[in-house]
Parts: C-alpha cells; structure tokens; sequence
C-alpha cells in the first residue's frame, strides 16, 4: 500500500512544530534579559591614593573643627553599607521613580548627627548617639521648571534634581566612632 503525499510531508512538518514549541517553551521559561548597566560612573573613579588625598585635607580642615567642638573626642570618619543593601535600595528607588513616573532618578548623600536620645531601633548601634553620620535620600528630576526669582536654594542646585518626600531614606549604615579606628588613618 503507497502512502499518500500528504502523509509523508506531514512527518517532517510534525517535527518542525514540535521542536518549535520546544524551542518557545524554554525560551518563557528562561530569566528575563538583564536591564543594561551604564559605565558612566568609570569616568568619575579616583584611586586610592586621590582618595586618601581628600580624607586628609578633611582630617585637618572639617575633622580638626569636630574634634575641638567635642573637647578633644574624634568623631565617626567613614560609613559601611553592603553591597546588597545599596544594590536593593538601588532597586527600590529605580522601581519607585518608574511606578510615579519621575525622570533621572538619583541619590543624594547628606551628613547627619545622631542625638544623644535618639530611638535605639532607629541606629545599627546604640553607642553611636552623638556621632556624625550620612543618610541617603532619592531625587528625581525636577517635574517643572520654574523661572521665577522666588526659587529655593534646592531648585536653584546645578543637578536639577529634588529630594523625593515620598521616598524612604537610607540610613542604619555602620560606621566608626573612634577610638576604635585611628581618624589620622584612611583604613
């Protein structure tokens, strides 16, 4: 018995469906792309020893003041955060800025002091009260351009971009009150 010609074209047809939907399925069941990372920050790299350059002249400019203010104690002189908490704050400011709509989405890094009474659950560390530290705050773009002479000292800033209330700031960072790390040395 001969097998009529459409039988014997369906096989291969048969295979090439098959194996497509394979293909496909994989394919949906695989991790989405990666959103791409820019490398601008390369351009605004320093070495170390430019860094150290820059702790110095704070060692013997702003740190001295400090240290004269607080009778002779050194106050904190770095601050520590992981790279997972940076990378998920990142990620929550990106996710933020993107559900309301706000444009060029960044960081702002502000110096703070611990009061004495500060809430305990509010600090890594409750020994730290009364040390200096930095808290990080989302900014967006500015949502409207204002020229009139009443702008604020923010609005006026060279960035263009504004603190975003609505956002939560980053603190709880480690850092280190002397005297447990030498202020006259960058680590």
């Amino acid at each position: 018995m001969k097998t009529p010609f459409l039988f014997k074209n369906l096989r291969p047809l048969l295979a090439v469906l098959i194996l497509s939907f394979c293909t496909l399925s994989c394919t949906r069941c695989s991790n989405p792309p990666t959103e791409p990372v820019s490398d601008s920050y390369k351009k605004k790299l320093i070495s170390y020893k430019e860094g150290r350059i820059l702790y110095d002249e704070y060692t013997v400019t702003n740190n001295a003041v400090l240290t004269k203010y607080r009778n002779g104690e050194p106050d904190s002189r770095w601050y520590w955060f992981s790279v997972e908490d940076m990378e998920g704050y990142l990620k929550y400011v990106k996710e933020t800025a993107r559900k309301q709509h706000l444009k060029n989405p960044g960081i702002r890094i502000y110096m703070g002091k611990y009061p004495l009474n500060h809430p305990k659950s509010k600090m890594a560390k409750p020994e730290y009260a009364g040390y200096q530290t930095i808290f990080l705050v989302p900014t967006a773009q500015n949502r409207k351009k204002d020229n009139t002479a009443a702008r604020s000292r923010t609005e006026t800033s060279l960035d263009e971009n504004t603190n975003v209330k609505e956002m939560q700031v980053l603190n709880m960072t480690n850092l280190a009150p002397p005297p447990k790390v030498s202020t006259a040395d960058m680590p």
